[in-house]
C-alpha cells in the first residue's frame, strides 16, 4: 500500500535535513568528491558522444582524461601566471589611478571637489582603502585558493574521483534509478529530466558561453594594447551569466583603464568600447541562443541568492551545490504551481460564498 503523501513529505524532509546537516559538519571533506563529480557531470556528455563513434566507456574517458588534464597544465603555465601578476599590478596601480582621476576632476570639475565635499571625502577614502588593504586583500585570496585547493586536492584526489565517476556515470543512475520509490518514480523521472535540462543549459551552455567570451574580450584587449587585458577580460568572463552585467563591469573597467593609458588617442579607446559593444552583440544574437537556448529556467536574481546563502552557510562547497540545489527547487516549484493549477483548490467548486452548498 503506498505511502500517504504527508508520509512521503515528512520522510522527503528528513533527506533534507540530513543533507543539509551533512554539508555542514563535512563541507571540507566532501570537496574533492563534490568537485569530482561536478567535473564528472559536465564531462558526461563528452564520453556518451564518444561511445556513439563506437569506443567503450574506458577509451572514452582515457581520452577526456588525457585531453583534461593537457588543458589544464596549458592553462597553468601559460595563464594563471599572467593572470596573478596582472592583478597584483592592477591593485598596486588602483591608487595611483584614483589619484590621477581625482587631479582630472579637480581640473574639469573644481567644484564637484572643494575641501570637505562629500565626492572629495569619498574618494580620499577609497584611495586610502586601496592603498592599506590591496595588497593584504590579494594575498589573503591567494592564500586563502591555496589552502583551500591544495596541491594534493588538485593533482590527485580531484582527477581520482572525476575519472571514477566518469567511468560508472551511466551503471550509477542506473542503480539509482533502480532505487526510486515506484508510486513516486515517474514523478522523479520527469522533475530530473528537467533538472539536468535547466543545469545543461546553465552549466554548459552559460559556461560555454563565459568562456568564450572571456578569451575574446581577453585576447582582443591584449591585442589593442590595454596594459591589463587579461585580468579585464576575465573579470567581464566570469560575471557574463549575468545578462548584461559582464559587459557593463568590463566595458566600464576597461574604458577606464583605456582612459589613462590612451589619453588623447580615441582610436585605441574607440577599439576598447567597441570590443565590449561587439561582444555584447555577439552573446546576444550568437552565443546565447546557440549554446543557452532562450530560457534557462535560473533568474539570475535567484541564483545570486542561493550562491549568497549556500556559500554563506556551507562555504566553497556551499556555493559548487547551490546552482543544482537551485535548479532543482526552481523545478519543483514550477512543478508545484502546475499541480495547483489543476487542483480542486484552484478551479473550486462552482459554488460561491453567498450559495448554498446544498
Amino acid at each position: 500500500m503506498a505511502l500517504p503523501v504527508r508520509e512521503q513529505l515528512k520522510y522527503l524532509g528528513i533527506a533534507a535535513a540530513v543533507l543539509v546537516v551533512v554539508l555542514w559538519f563535512m563541507g571540507d571533506i566532501l570537496l574533492p568528491f563534490v568537485l569530482g563529480a561536478a567535473l564528472a557531470y559536465l564531462l558526461d556528455p563528452i564520453a556518451d558522444r564518444l561511445e556513439k563513434l563506437r569506443l567503450s566507456r574506458a577509451a572514452s574517458t582515457a581520452i577526456i582524461t588525457i585531453a583534461t588534464l593537457f588543458i589544464f597544465a596549458l592553462v597553468t603555465l601559460l595563464v594563471i601566471p599572467t593572470l596573478v601578476r596582472q592583478t597584483a599590478n592592477l591593485i598596486e596601480t588602483a591608487p595611483l589611478l584614483l589619484k590621477r582621476l581625482v587631479e582630472f576632476l579637480t581640473l574639469k570639475f573644481p567644484s564637484l571637489l572643494d575641501e570637505g565635499s562629500t565626492l572629495r571625502n569619498s574618494l580620499d577614502a577609497l584611495e586610502n582603502m586601496i592603498t592599506e588593504r590591496g595588497g593584504q586583500l590579494l594575498e589573503g585570496a591567494l592564500a586563502s585558493a591555496a589552502s583551500l585547493l591544495n596541491l594534493l586536492l588538485l593533482f590527485v584526489i580531484v582527477p581520482v574521483v572525476t575519472v571514477y565517476l566518469l567511468l560508472d556515470w551511466d551503471r550509477m543512475v542506473a542503480i539509482i534509478d533502480g532505487l526510486l520509490p515506484r508510486d513516486l518514480a515517474p514523478t522523479i523521472r520527469q522533475l530530473s529530466k528537467e533538472i539536468d535540462a535547466t543545469l545543461s543549459s546553465f552549466i554548459r551552455g552559460m559556461g560555454t558561453v563565459c568562456l568564450i567570451l572571456g578569451t575574446y574580450y581577453s585576447v582582443a584587449l591584449i591585442m589593442v594594447g590595454l596594459q591589463f587585458g587579461l585580468v579585464v577580460g576575465a573579470i567581464a568572463g566570469i560575471v557574463t551569466f549575468i545578462p548584461y552585467l559582464g559587459a557593463m563591469i568590463g566595458g566600464a573597467l576597461a574604458i577606464g583603464l583605456a582612459l589613462f593609458q590612451f589619453w588623447g588617442d580615441w582610436v585605441s579607446i574607440g577599439l576598447v568600447a567597441a570590443i565590449f559593444a561587439s561582444g555584447q552583440m555577439i552573446e546576444g544574437n550568437i552565443l546565447t541562443p546557440k549554446l543557452v537556448g532562450n530560457s534557462v529556467g535560473l533568474h539570475p536574481v535567484w541564483l545570486l541568492l542561493a550562491l549568497s546563502v549556500f556559500g554563506a552557510l556551507f562555504g566553497f562547497v556551499g556555493m559548487l551545490v547551490a546552482v543544482p540545489i537551485a535548479a532543482a527547487i526552481g523545478v519543483i516549484a514550477r512543478f508545484a504551481v502546475d499541480q495547483y493549477l489543476g487542483s480542486a483548490l484552484y478551479m473550486g467548486t462552482g459554488t460561491t460564498l453567498d450559495e448554498d452548498p446544498d
